[in-house]
C-alpha cells in the first residue's frame, strides 16, 4: 500500500467519525475541500464537489446544527441519525479511498467508515439520553455544542492534518470508554 491510498484511509475515517457527532458537517467539509481541489475523491464522487452539493449540504448542516439545540427534537433526531451515520459513514470513507481494488475499498467503508460513525453517533445518542434524563434536557444545549465543535475540528483535522484527526479519534474513543466506565459502575 503506497502512502497515498493510506492517507485517503484516515482523511475517510477521520470523516467517517466525524459523522459520528453530525451527519452533515463533514459531509459539506469534504464537498467544500473537493471543489476546491484540496483532496482528490473518486471519480463517481466528484458530484460531491459541485456547487449545487456545497449549498445543499451546507443549508443540510445549518438545519442539523439547528435542531440539535432543541431538547425535544435532538432526542427525535437520534432515532434517525444512527443509521444515517451508517450511510453517511460509508459514503465518505468511498469517496475518499484511493488505491485500492473495489472489494476491498466497499469491506474498508462498510467497516471503517460506516462502523466507525455508528460508534460515535451511538455514544453520543446514549450521551445526550442521559443529559435529558438527569437534567431534564438543560444540559442537552451543551452536549450539542461539545457534539458539532468536535465534528467541525474533525472534519477539518481530517483534510488537513489527517494523522492528527486519527490521534483525536483514538483520544475521543478512550474518553467515551471511560465515561462509559464511570457510568457502567454507577
Amino acid at each position: 500500500m503506497d502512502s497515498e491510498t493510506i492517507f485517503s484511509i484516515f482523511i475517510g475515517i477521520g470523516l467517517a467519525a466525524s459523522v459520528g457527532f453530525r451527519v452533515f458537517v463533514p459531509l459539506f467539509t469534504l464537498s467544500i475541500a473537493a471543489h476546491y481541489s484540496i483532496i482528490p475523491l473518486n471519480e463517481s464522487w466528484a458530484w460531491v464537489g459541485s456547487g449545487t452539493a456545497i449549498i445543499t449540504l451546507g443549508i443540510a448542516t445549518i438545519v442539523e446544527i439547528g435542531a440539535y439545540f432543541i431538547p425535544w427534537l435532538d432526542n427525535l433526531l437520534d432515532t434517525v441519525a444512527i443509521p444515517l451515520a451508517a450511510i453517511a459513514g460509508t459514503a465518505v470513507m468511498i469517496s475518499t479511498v484511493a488505491g485500492l481494488d473495489p472489494v476491498m475499498t466497499w469491506a474498508l467503508a462498510i467497516i471503517a467508515g460506516g462502523g466507525t460513525a455508528t460508534a460515535i453517533q451511538s455514544s453520543s445518542s446514549a450521551a445526550r439520553m442521559t443529559s435529558t434524563a438527569t437534567t431534564a434536557g438543560i444540559a442537552n444545549p451543551i452536549v450539542s455544542t461539545v457534539e458539532t465543535g468536535t465534528s467541525i475540528v474533525l472534519s477539518i483535522l481530517s483534510i488537513f492534518v489527517p494523522i492528527i484527526a486519527i490521534l483525536l479519534l483514538i483520544f475521543v474513543f478512550w474518553l467515551i470508554f471511560k465515561v462509559y466506565k464511570k457510568f457502567k459502575k454507577k
